[in-house]
């Protein structure tokens, strides 16, 4: 059986791609490795645009019924400066979500599969099949079983930052910056949290959201040259952290952490071409940043709409599709490269002096906060908010000399 569309990878982009495409009335095949629910390393925030995507595309009421509290307020402790303020809206939607990765996963692929999109878990993808230098399909395996080929007019790498199938075609990766953070998470009971909490310091960002079953998930960024010296002690480092940021650190240690502690030190931060004969890469496979502006899973459902729909104007005759992936790839960068500047700097971990007099002026005037606080949620784009036109009036042109000087 031939089909439109199979995407490799169905977690949150693969996911959200085949759910669109099979809406669309395509005849989608997902294949993945493992069974859902099954958990994921994750940044885990759902910001507001892509809060708003799922109420678009009716999978936000399944993550709310599941008891996922939302998040409308932040409080952001620079150490020097306290701003508290609430999220700009988008489409009516002014709260951020921070699910488990083991609800939002089978939330999409559930609706995905209500959609007419078939999905088949546990399933190893070994080969790309290609004919005449496209991409016409993949091999692969379920379990123990024989070695199938399925084929497709288009295969999809939505298989992460690791993508086998951005490998196997050698997508091009440019725009590439090593390292910077290594990052742990736990999860944690007895730690309430009157919305969101970011506490930035210098050589440190950590973070504390309410997630599902009435526990928090509280993140710490270090320094990359710190994981040789802290993986002797990860728990100790990351409390030690903590301890830097308010309160935070008292209140996560008065509480218990209900499950293993999460670290990883593999961030890194680079773009790939995102399409070519037969093939296109959807969210990480294709773009990935550090998790320290937590921008991964929105990342995720912005381009599996954008592919979505150039996959769809290709098929229906509107575009060629390698024009249509060609314009989405296009978008693609435009769309992520302010905060993927913005990510690749906070990730330095190194605050300027321009920073704090920023944050400084915010705090006298309070009705600014939500504007810049939807800067780091990826409501307002980076590079319109942090220009001489949106900051001197904030901080003032001479403070912005003394600043230079």
């Amino acid at each position: 059986m031939a089909y439109d569309v199979i995407v490799v990878g169905a977690r949150v982009a693969g996911a959200a791609t085949a759910l669109l495409l099979a809406r669309a009335g395509l005849h989608v095949l997902a294949v993945d490795r493992v069974s859902f629910p099954s958990d994921a390393v994750s940044s885990h925030q759902v910001q507001v645009p892509a809060v708003a995507r799922l109420a678009r595309w009716g999978v936000l009421d399944r993550l709310v019924a599941a008891g996922t509290p939302p998040a409308r307020a932040v409080r952001l402790d620079s150490g020097r400066v306290v701003l508290t303020g609430r999220y700009p809206a988008v489409d009516g939607v002014d709260a951020l979500y921070s699910p488990r990765r083991t609800l939002l996963d089978a939330a999409l692929v559930d609706a995905a599969r209500a959609a007419g999109a078939e999905v088949r878990e546990r399933f190893r993808v070994e080969d790309l099949v290609r004919r005449d230098g496209v991409v016409s399909g993949i091999r692969g395996r379920s379990g123990r079983g024989a070695s199938v080929q399925e084929l497709a007019r288009l295969v999809i790498g939505a298989d992460g930052k690791h993508s086998f199938i951005a490998s196997a075609v050698g997508a091009e990766a440019y725009r590439s910056v090593p390292p910077r953070t290594f990052a742990s998470y736990g999860y944690w009971s007895g730690v309430p949290l009157d919305g969101g909490e970011l506490h930035h310091r210098a050589g440190l960002v950590a973070a504390a959201f309410p997630t599902n079953d009435n526990l928090s998930v509280v993140y710490v960024a270090a320094p990359l040259t710190e994981f040789g010296v802290a993986r002797r002690d990860l728990p100790a480092h990351y409390l030690a952290g903590l301890d830097r940021c308010g309160d935070l650190g008292h209140r996560v240690r008065a509480g218990v952490l209900a499950e293993r502690l999460r670290t990883t030190p593999d961030q890194p931060n680079l773009l790939r071409a995102s399409w070519g004969p037969g093939w296109a890469l959807a969210g990480d496979a294709g773009a990935v940043i550090d998790s320290v502006t937590a921008q991964g899973i929105t990342h995720a459902l912005a381009d599996a709409e954008s592919l979505a729909g150039a996959v769809i104007a290709g098929f229906g005759g509107t575009l060629p599709l390698a024009s249509a992936l060609a314009v989405r790839h296009r978008e693609r960068d435009g769309r992520l490269r302010p905060m993927y500047d913005l990510t690749v700097r906070v990730a330095g971990l190194r605050p300027r002096r321009i920073d704090h007099a920023l944050l400084a002026a915010l705090a006298r005037r309070p009705s600014e906060v939500g504007r810049f606080l939807g800067v780091l949620a990826g409501v307002v784009p980076a590079d319109h908010y942090f220009t001489p036109r949106v900051v001197l009036p904030l901080i003032g042109s001479a403070a912005v000399d003394r600043l230079r000087g």
